[in-house]
């Protein structure tokens, strides 16, 4: 399919809220299979479908354990709080430490429209944490506890020192 262009911070669809999406017809489809192809040429494990200009509450994930496709996902529940590292690919160059939850578990639709449930825990829950917000406007950057230095995107800190 196609590569599509990641909308970088300061684009406006980057902070409006996502429409449901309504049909699950083939555009969803080539759509879903797009985004995919763009996280993975990217090295990202997540995009969500205003990160490419599309204003549909759509996501894809793959944290390394197979692509999870979410359409019109909810959090339904959450439990326990983790703090860590956290990137975006609308936003290069920067990292910083944001606190999610430690489990969490999705109420979403698959590409059929088919209801689905889904419990993430550790840095998949971050993972799915981080594209819903961006269904609603949301950036990591407006959660982070702090930015990391370059220094400590490079690695030359620590993990345990960055609370």
């Amino acid at each position: 399919m196609a590569i599509r262009k990641i909308v970088e911070l300061g684009d406006d669809a980057l902070r409006q809220v996502c429409r449901k999406q309504e049909k699950f017809d083939l555009r969803l489809w080539i759509l879903l299979k797009d985004m995919a192809d763009t996280m993975y040429r990217a090295d990202g494990v997540g995009l969500a479908a205003p990160q490419v200009g599309i204003l549909r509450r759509v996501a894809v994930i793959d944290v390394g354990e197979g692509l999870v496709e979410l359409i019109n996902p909810e959090i339904i529940d959450r439990e326990g709080e983790q703090c860590g590292r956290e990137g975006c690919l609308s936003v290069p160059g920067r990292q910083g430490i944001v606190t999610r939850p430690r489990k969490v578990t999705v109420r979403a639709q698959d590409r059929k429209g088919r209801p689905i449930e889904l419990t993430a825990e550790g840095f998949f829950a971050r993972a799915v944490c981080h594209e819903l917000d961006h269904l609603d406007g949301v950036v990591y950057v407006d959660k982070m506890d702090r930015e990391l230095t370059p220094e400590e995107i490079e690695g030359h800190v620590p993990e345990d020192d960055y609370e």
